[in-house]
């Protein structure tokens, strides 16, 4: 089973056997046979841990005493205690994609989730960057470094290229000196190798962050999936890469001149500079070598928007953005749905919206009559 947190862990443990054994292997049958991600997994382990433990305060002691009443008493207790309809929405799915699976494995006599309602969760327009703020954003990386936000509790601390040491600041007046190595008059064996290897890996980290962001933009891929990229997911004749999105769904995606350039650039003059055992064939690699992580090129895009001044924005930001830019140019909606990977137009639907709020503020603005 995916790794929860340690609170649903503990209610987990806490549930009556049969209950625990049914969670087990629902989670199992997600990740082996829907080919769920573990991130989903973890979700919906966490959802039906809730439920379980609400059906044994209720007085289920085996999983067929669960009813409706039960899902819809345990939704209710969800509401009261302030969960947002969007949450709600989800924790009605997990409740019935649990209970659809329970009734096929034979655990349970009834589909009984089958009739739960779920409230319609509230979908809020996505912000997007203009043209030229996502432009703007994509080329900083040439012109500064970013402001790397400092990370939440429990997040890694973004990677950075290593540094030299910066000259100790002059004492206050009354303060002992820092105490300092002393200063050698010909440089150690190896020094110069090693400081022209820092000044290698600093220049390389910049290549990183552009075509990162250029890939992001060019493309709209999510975040999980750009740092999952393999060297031999590129087709450089094509200019498309080779995407695995969510359940493992394949698509190829096309990137234009200004990504491919980027491409060049970070193969290379960057990728070679931070390559090491731990790189695999990692097209996208961290300061130390190892593949990039999200959580890294979540700080590197909001760093490079705040050193910029543009709104803040994030991986998905971009995404949005993509998408938006591709409709008002005239794509085809069935189009940028391929692209960017969803399984239904609904979720790409929401995109038209944008556009259509954008013209209606560039109407109130412009129009004499509005």
């Amino acid at each position: 089973m995916s790794r929860p947190d340690r609170g649903t862990r503990a209610l987990h443990q806490a549930l009556p056997p049969a209950l625990r054994e049914a969670v087990d292997d629902f989670a199992e049958h997600l990740s082996r046979v829907r080919n769920r991600s573990a991130h989903t997994v973890r979700a919906y382990v966490t959802d039906l841990v809730s439920l379980l433990d609400h059906a044994v305060r209720m007085g289920c002691v085996d999983l067929a005493d669960l009813d409706l009443s039960v899902l819809r008493s345990w939704l209710a207790r969800q509401r009261t205690t302030g969960a947002a309809r969007t949450s709600l929405a989800r924790r009605a799915a997990s409740a019935r994609a649990f209970s659809a699976w329970a009734h096929r494995a034979g655990l349970l006599p009834a589909d009984v989730g089958a009739a739960l309602a779920s409230p319609r969760a509230h979908r809020e327009l996505p912000a997007v960057l203009r043209a030229d703020q996502a432009a703007a954003l994509v080329e900083a990386p040439a012109r500064q470094t970013p402001r790397t936000a400092a990370p939440r509790p429990g997040e890694a601390p973004a990677e950075q290229a290593p540094r030299t040491a910066a000259p100790s600041a002059a004492p206050r007046p009354g303060e002992a000196p820092a105490e300092q190595a002393p200063l050698a008059t010909t440089p150690p064996s190896g020094a110069t190798e090693d400081t022209a290897a820092e000044d290698t890996a600093t220049e390389a980290v910049p290549l990183r962050d552009r075509v990162l962001l250029e890939l992001l933009y060019a493309t709209g891929v999510r975040v999980s999936e750009a740092c999952g990229l393999d060297v031999g997911d590129v087709d450089h004749g094509r200019r498309v890469i080779r995407v695995f999105g969510k359940g493992g769904r394949e698509r190829s995606v096309p990137y234009g001149v200004p990504a491919q350039r980027a491409l060049d650039d970070w193969l290379r003059r960057g990728r070679p500079a931070l390559v090491g055992s731990r790189s695999g064939d990692a097209l996208l690699l961290g300061a130390r070598g190892g593949r990039l992580n999200p959580t890294t090129a979540r700080q590197i895009v909001g760093g490079y928007a705040e050193a910029a001044g543009l709104p803040r924005t994030s991986p998905h930001g971009l995404r949005h953005s993509a998408a938006t830019h591709l409709l008002e140019g005239g794509a085809d909606l069935r189009a940028v749905q391929e692209l960017l990977g969803h399984s239904s137009l609904a979720s790409t639907q929401i995109y038209t919206h944008v556009s259509v709020e954008r013209l209606r503020a560039a109407y109130r603005q412009a129009h004499p009559r509005a």
